[in-house]
This record gives C-alpha cells, structure tokens and sequence, in this order.
C-alpha cells in the first residue's frame, strides 16, 4: 500500500525517498535542516571556490554554466554574473524545442554572456526517445544523458575546470544521505543520479543500427581527460537557499517567459517550458510511481509554507498523472511522430509500464480509464 508523508505529499513509491518513524520523508527533513545551515558561511565558501577558478589573466571563461533557458539556469547566470564571473553558458538542444524554450534560451544570451549550443543528431535522438521509452519507459533518457555530458565534455574541450549546475535534486526532492551532502559533481553522482535508468550508453551499440560512433554527446570524458583539465562541479544550492518559484521571479525580471497558461500535467506556468516531451517524461513517473510533476511542485510550496497539505492533496488529485493528450499546446500524434510512434502503440508502452497496484482495477484485473485516458490512484493520502 502506498504510504504518504505527512507533512507534504509524496509518496514513498518515489525511488530513494524514505519516510521515518515520524512519517516525515527525507525531502522534508533535508529542508528543514536548513534552518541550522550558515549560509554566510556557505556565502564566502563559493566566494572562495569562484575566485580559485576564476580567470587569472582574462584568458579564458572562469566557469561553465550548463543551460536550457528554463527559470533556474537563467536564475544561475543572474548570479554568476552579480558576483563578476564570467562565465561560457553551454546548451545541450532539449528532444523537441517549444518555442517558448528558445524564447528565453535567447534571454540568456541577452543577460551578456558568451554561448554555445550543441544540437545532437536529431535522426539518432528521435531512435534513442523510442528506445528510451520502449525498455526503460522514459522518452526523455538522451536528454537526461546530454545534459551531464554534453557540459562536462565542453569543460575538457575548452579547458574550463570549473562547472556550475544548479540544485542537487538529491538534496531538495530527497535522496540518500551522502547524495544529499555532496556538493561536487563526479562520474559516481553522473553514473547514480544522472538519468541512466539502469540503461548505459554502451548497451545501446546495436540497437537500430546504432554504432558507437554515434554516441559520442551521450559519452561521459575519459578520467585522464577530466584530470588534466581538473574538471569539477559545484552545485549552487548547497551555497545559496534554492526555491524555484523565487528563481522564476528573477528570471522573470530579467526578461524570462512563462508560459501563459497553467502548463499541462503541472500547477504552476514556470517551468518546464522548453521540451515538448516533458509532459510523456512525467506522466510515465506517474505510471511507474503514482506521483507526477504536480506532486513534486505542490511539495515544494507545502514546506515553505505557502500552500497547506489539504490544498495540496486537493490540487494534485486534479492535476497528476493527466493523460498526456497535449503539452505546452503540441498535440501527441505531432510529438510521437519523429518517434514514427502511433498513439496506440504509445498507450500499449504505457500499460505496459503501469505500477498496476497503486490504480483502480477492474474484477479482471484491468486497468480502469475515464473517458480522457486517465486512471485513478488507489489511494491519494494515508486515511
């Protein structure tokens, strides 16, 4: 049976959430520690780590500054640039670019920094969604993948050590303790948390006439190769308090787009704004987990206070786990399409990929749809 925490509402179906003999789960902890944090302390600890890589002579860029447009990377060049660093804002293209997506990746180049784009072999990526979805039911795998190499492999090319990312999931959605407490990004922490699913680049050779060749952007750098350029990582949230609804208003002040509805799947209008195969990402979270991207946002405003647990509950049974007939306006047909998916074959994949324990069935054990596509949950909080 699926067990709640009791101050937010996520479940402990989510992998690497635990919930204590209290039933408060780890997220919650995790925030709640940051009360006894020094974040001045924190303060002059980044001060020092930017002025160790910064620059010396003005030859090169101080730092790498992953980005997709989206509300916390355009929040992190802001503060880059607050504290005089001078940064190479890099950009694995996202599977399907809304336009809204280009919108603000255009803002950031706006805010005055020098960037570049990779754009990956879109025939190759629309085999790897397909691959992605079919054996580990995530459309999203080559994204998830590109976003940890693609920087990382720039940091070697360019000889920039340091690399800035943003929150460390694991310390603000919960996660295992030492993930939580680190700070630095390695191959173990790519390896661990950075979207593999258990499927490795290398187990893809073969598949669909996929050479190795082919898969050089989904290929983390050699070790000799990050020794020689010392590459490292920081995540700006072990240093500053990350809340992304404070990141989105000051990426909204200096000039980011939200989206002008509520997004599909969500509570909120921004973030997720730049891929069209997010909505397909989160509802399989839902399928697999029975939480989804409403779950995780209403979370984050119940512990600081801003919304109440009731409401949240409320709010998430409306929202989560929505079939995914659209996203951000593009219909399914349109976004399966590169994929060469039918949306039947995609509802099959979806089935197929159901935790059916935690969703109505009938008495032989099917699956019970409303007339959207959409299932229920067994069980929505403890009672």
């Amino acid at each position: 049976m699926i067990t709640y925490c009791v101050r937010c509402v996520m479940p402990d179906t989510k992998p690497d959430l635990l919930i204590d003999e209290e039933g408060v789960c780890n997220a919650c902890r995790s925030y709640e520690d940051r009360k006894q944090v020094d974040w001045e302390d924190r303060s002059v600890q980044l001060g020092q780590i930017l002025e160790r890589y910064r620059s010396k002579d003005g030859s090169n860029w101080d730092c790498i500054i992953p980005v997709s447009g989206g509300k916390d990377s355009t929040y992190q060049v802001i503060r880059m640039l607050q504290l005089g660093m001078n940064p190479l804002c890099v950009t694995s293209t996202t599977c399907d670019l809304s336009d809204i997506g280009r919108k603000n990746i255009e803002n950031i180049k706006r805010l005055g920094v020098d960037y570049v784009e990779f754009s990956p072999n879109p025939i190759l990526r629309s085999k790897l969604n397909r691959i992605g979805l079919q054996q580990v039911g995530d459309i999203s795998w080559p994204e998830h993948v590109g976003i940890f190499t693609i920087p990382v492999r720039a940091a070697v090319q360019y000889n920039v050590p340091l690399i800035v990312w943003g929150e460390n999931s694991q310390d603000e959605y919960g996660g295992p303790a030492a993930a939580s407490e680190n700070n630095v990004l390695n191959r173990r922490w790519l390896e661990e948390f950075g979207g593999l699913l258990g499927l490795r680049t290398s187990d893809l050779v073969g598949l669909e006439g996929v050479e190795e060749k082919h898969l050089i952007a989904y290929t983390y750098p050699s070790d000799s190769e990050l020794q020689r350029v010392g590459v490292t990582g920081i995540f700006l949230g072990y240093y500053i308090p990350w809340d992304g609804y404070s990141n989105a208003l000051l990426a909204q002040a200096h000039g980011f787009t939200s989206y002008p509805t509520t997004v599909e799947g969500s509570i909120v209008n921004y973030e997720n704004l730049d891929n069209h195969h997010t909505g397909i990402h989160d509802y399989f979270k839902f399928l697999k987990f029975g939480f989804g991207r409403a779950s995780d946002i209403a979370s984050l405003h119940v512990r600081r206070g801003r919304m109440t647990r009731k409401d949240a509950i409320d709010i998430v049974r409306m929202h989560d786990g929505n079939f995914p007939w659209t996203y951000l306006g593009k219909p399914l047909e349109q976004i399966l399409e590169p994929l060469n998916m039918s949306v039947d074959e995609f509802i099959k994949i979806c089935d197929r990929f159901t935790n059916k324990k935690l969703f109505l069935r009938d008495q032989q054990g099917n699956l019970i749809k409303d007339r959207h596509g959409n299932l229920t949950k067994v069980r929505y909080d403890n009672e």
